[in-house]
Formats: structure tokens, sequence, C-alpha cells
């Protein structure tokens, strides 16, 4: 079987053309690092005194921003290779000259939002056109209860935050039925404050509550002390962190597209790991995706929400309809998901993706190949567009990619990882 290496990958064309391979693609690949990982990595070992190894980590331009924004505020971060980064901090970030501008990566706009509470001084977390559109006041009202000077006149990025070295103490209560990262943002920091704090949901809703999970983990492992009260409480004790060497898990949400390649093709792609071995939540998707084309008529992608995009490209092969439920938040994502899916999936063949309420319904046509067109996707600068509707090109004739480009948020290499496969790819004007 052929191995693919995580290569960095050649500059892109404005669009690019798949042609379907007509056969099973079979071959080894190593799936990048864990961007949801790697980013708290990086930020909990810039908490941390001392030097952090982080290794199996993703670079990409999402990481690549929260390493920026760290070295920013005095840390140093090192790239000894392209899976490694080497952290050393005195356990405290300074106050940058300057915004923090973070692109359009929401784990590290959060996250940072959060942790700069405990600088002394004035900083301001920024991000792009896209960002500037993403909800986070829920998280500065929550800052703000905690007696943290949170600015955000819109209740989107630009948000200025007036430190004064320490996160606080107390309780602090979040919604969190946007976004799980609003509840991580806030653990992560808790360990700066000068006394206990308490992190509690103020209802029953949270997006992806598994990578809360990831959030704990993570901590624990740069020696925080967090107890669990109850499903939705937990106590962070003042411990601040501690140096450590970190291995970072292959990100789940790229295993998808993985996963799909072997269910659309009829192929075998050994990724080097077990499903069962991921911890995100993600991976739940391979059991989905085992089932095809006979996959479940109602899917709930609430604890799942970045492998939706694969699964609603696979649905619309199945042999029966499916409808898509539990997605609400995927509407403030890098783009709204579910229009851009529903409408892409209508530019392949009308009325096979359609938006009821926030659910997606996928109509299914398992002879699509006979009754399909050719199709430009557009892919609103959302690598997960990009990347999920590449693998309808592996069975229909005529798909092309616009912006093939924004993969580089999360999976620099994946053009090379198919034409690796022996997937033809035409650049296209």
């Amino acid at each position: 079987m052929r191995h693919l290496s995580a290569i960095m990958p050649s500059p892109l064309p404005p669009a690019l053309t798949i042609v379907p391979p007509n056969r099973p693609l079979v071959g080894r690949v190593s799936p990048p690092g864990s961007k949801s990982i790697t980013n708290r990595a990086l930020l909990l070992a810039a908490l941390a005194d001392g030097t952090s190894r982080l290794t199996g980590a993703l670079k990409s331009k999402d990481t690549t921003l929260m390493a920026a924004a760290l070295r920013q505020m005095g840390v140093t971060v090192d790239e000894p290779d392209a899976t490694s980064f080497t952290v050393t901090s005195s356990g405290r970030l300074q106050q940058p000259s300057g915004p923090l501008f973070l692109g359009n990566a929401g784990t590290a706009t959060r996250f940072l939002t959060a942790a700069v509470a405990t600088v002394d001084g004035a900083v301001i977390v920024d991000g792009d056109a896209e960002m500037r559109l993403r909800p986070i006041g829920p998280l500065v009202s929550a800052l703000r209860s905690l007696g943290i000077d949170a600015i955000c006149p819109t209740f989107c990025p630009p948000v200025t935050i007036h430190g004064n070295g320490s996160f606080g103490s107390g309780r602090v209560e979040i919604d969190a039925g946007l976004s799980s990262q609003y509840v991580s943002a806030l653990l992560m920091a808790a360990p700066l404050g000068h006394g206990a704090i308490t992190v509690a949901l103020t209802g029953k809703e949270i997006g992806a509550r598994g990578y809360v999970d990831l959030t704990l983990a993570a901590m624990r492992a740069f020696g925080a002390e967090v107890e669990q009260r109850d499903p939705g409480t937990w106590l962070v004790q003042p411990t601040g962190y501690t140096a450590t060497d970190f291995r970072i898990e292959p990100d789940a949400s790229a295993a998808t597209y993985l996963w799909g390649i072997e269910a659309l093709t009829g192929g075998r792609i050994d990724l080097g790991v077990a499903a069962d071995a991921f911890t995100q939540p993600d991976a739940a998707a391979q059991a989905l995706i085992a089932q095809f084309p006979n996959m479940p008529a109602v899917i709930d992608g609430s604890q799942m929400q970045d492998a939706v995009p694969t699964l609603a490209v696979l649905a619309a092969f199945n042999n029966h309809p499916v409808r898509f439920v539990g997605i609400a938040n995927l509407r403030v994502k890098e783009t709204d998901r579910i229009r851009a899916v529903a409408n892409e999936l209508n530019r392949i063949l009308p009325g096979l993706g359609t938006e009821e309420g926030d659910d997606l319904l996928v109509a299914s046509n398992p002879n699509l190949d006979a009754n399909s067109r050719p199709a430009r996707i557009e892919t609103y600068h959302d690598h997960r567009i990009a990347m999920s509707f590449a693998l309808a090109g592996l069975k229909l004739p005529g798909i092309t990619i616009l912006d093939p480009a924004c993969t580089g948020k999360t999976y620099p290499a994946y053009w090379d990882m198919l034409a690796g496969l022996g997937v033809e790819l035409q650049p296209t004007a």
C-alpha cells in the first residue's frame, strides 16, 4: 500500500476539478494532528511555567495564528519539526504591543478572549470579516460576571479586555448553547484565578460536550485540579499550570474524509489508528459511515458537528433520505454550514438538499452519478465545505472545488493526500 506523509502542499490554483477514479482507493494515510487539541495544548503550555514539548501537532492556518498570538505575548514558541512545538513560558502572558489577529480561528479567538484576562493591561482580540460575524457575547458576559472589564459592542469580535493579572474567583455561569468553546475558554483560564472558580452551565444545552472532555483532559495533563460536581458544574482550583511533554492525537474530523473515501469507493485506507482510539467527538461519525449506503434516516449531529458536512455528502448517495437534526450551531461556524451544504448539494442536483428550520434534509439518490450535472462548488472560505464536497467528486464527473486553498485552515496536505491515493486533480480557471 502507498504511504502518504503529512507534507506541505504546493501552491494551489483558484479551482480544482476532481476526476472520478472509478476504482477502490487503497493506501495508508496519516491524518494530521487534531486542531482542537493542538490549540488547547499551545495555550496551556503558554500558561505553564517552564518548557513544554508538544508532539503530533497540527501545523495549519489556525494553529499558526494561535502560535503567533502567543509569541506577541512574550511566549517562546519554536517549531523543531513539521509536527512539533516547543513552548517556553514564565507561566504568565504579557501585554502585546498591538491587537491579536486570529483570522477566522474560532478556538483561538474564544480561548484567548478568556486567557488574556490574566494579562496586566489591555488586549484586543480580533479576527477577519467572517470572525467578526461569529457570536462571542455569552463568553463576554461570563467574563464580566467575574469582574473582568470586557468590551464588545457587537457581541462578536473584536473584544477589548482590560486585565489585572488574575482571573478572579467565585462562580461564573455560562450559556453554552451556541458553543462548547465558551466553557472550555473559562475552564482553561480558571487555574490562573486568585481563588477557586466554579464554572456552571445556565442550562442543559451545550454544543459538542465531548470537546469539554478534551479540555479537561488537557488541563489535567498540565497539572490543573478540576472536579466535576455534576454534568454542568466544574470546580477549578487556582493551581496554575506546570510545563509538560504532551502527545496530540490525530484529527478525528480529518479522519471522517478518509472514512468517507473508503465508503464511496469501496476502498481501504489504513489510518494507523483505530476509530475507537480517538477521544474526539467526531470519531462517532465512523459508526454511521460504516453503515453506508444504509445510514440512518435521522442523524443527530449535535455532538459531532464538524462531521456533518462529510455525512451530508455521503447521504446524497445513500439508499434513502437522511434528516440531520440538532445542528443549529452549524449556522455560526466559519459559514452557515446548513445553508452552504444545502446550496451546494442543489448545484449537483436540484432538490437534493433542503433546509427545514434548523434541520438539513438530504433527499438521497443512489443513482446520482446518472442524474447529476457538473457543478462548481462554492466553498464560502470554509475548509469543511471544500473537503466534504471533494468526496462527491470521487463519484460524480465535473465536480469543481473553488478556492481549494481554504483547506489550509486545518488540513494543508488534503489535496496532496488525494493525489497520493491516485486521484487526478485538474487545475481549473
